[in-house]
C-alpha cells in the first residue's frame, strides 16, 4: 500500500509503468467535468471508475481484496475512512468472484483519513475497506483507477 498526495505522484513514477501512467491520468484529467461512469484508460490493462456517493458507516464496510487488479484511489471532492489490512490476516467469508474481481474478508485492520488531493495504492495483498465515513456520511466524489496485474 502506498498513501500520498497526487501532487507527490511523480515520486512513484518508478513503481511501474503501469502506475506511472495511472498517476499521470490522474493529475492530467479534469473529473469536475465529467459524469461518474467507466472511462477506457488502456482498454481491459487499465480503466477509470469515476464514482459519486455518500460514505457510509463503519459498521457497514466489508473487506474486499482483488486477484487481478491493482486499485489507485484518488479522492477529488470530499472525505472519507478507508481501512486496510493484509489478506493474510482476515478470514475469508466470501470466495472470489472470477467476474467481478474480488473476495470478501473479516477481521482487523488499520484506518486512514483521506481528504481531497489523496491517493491509495492497494496491490493484490492488501485488503480495504472503502466509502466509510469519517465522523457523519458526507458526499465523495473519487476516481478509482485499475491497473490489471
Amino acid at each position: 500500500m502506498i498513501i500520498d498526495r497526487l501532487e507527490n505522484a511523480s515520486l512513484y513514477y518508478g513503481v511501474s509503468e503501469n502506475i506511472k501512467k495511472a498517476l499521470e491520468y490522474l493529475e492530467q484529467t479534469d473529473f469536475s467535468a465529467m459524469e461518474p461512469g467507466n472511462y477506457e484508460i488502456e482498454g481491459e490493462n487499465m480503466y477509470a471508475m469515476l464514482q459519486h456517493y455518500v460514505n457510509r458507516p463503519i459498521e457497514e464496510g466489508v473487506w474486499e481484496a482483488h486477484r487481478k487488479y491493482i486499485d489507485v484511489h484518488y479522492i477529488y471532492e470530499g472525505m472519507e475512512r478507508m481501512g486496510y489490512a493484509s489478506v493474510s490476516n482476515l478470514k475469508l467469508i466470501k470466495e472470489y468472484d472470477e467476474k467481478d474481481d474480488y473476495s470478501f474478508y473479516v477481521g482487523k485492520g488499520s484506518w486512514n483519513v483521506f481528504d481531497e488531493g489523496s491517493f491509495v495504492i492497494y496491490g493484490l495483498q492488501d485488503a480495504h475497506i472503502p466509502a466509510i465515513a469519517v465522523n457523519e456520511p458526507q458526499a465523495v466524489k473519487k476516481v478509482i483507477v485499475k491497473i490489471k496485474a
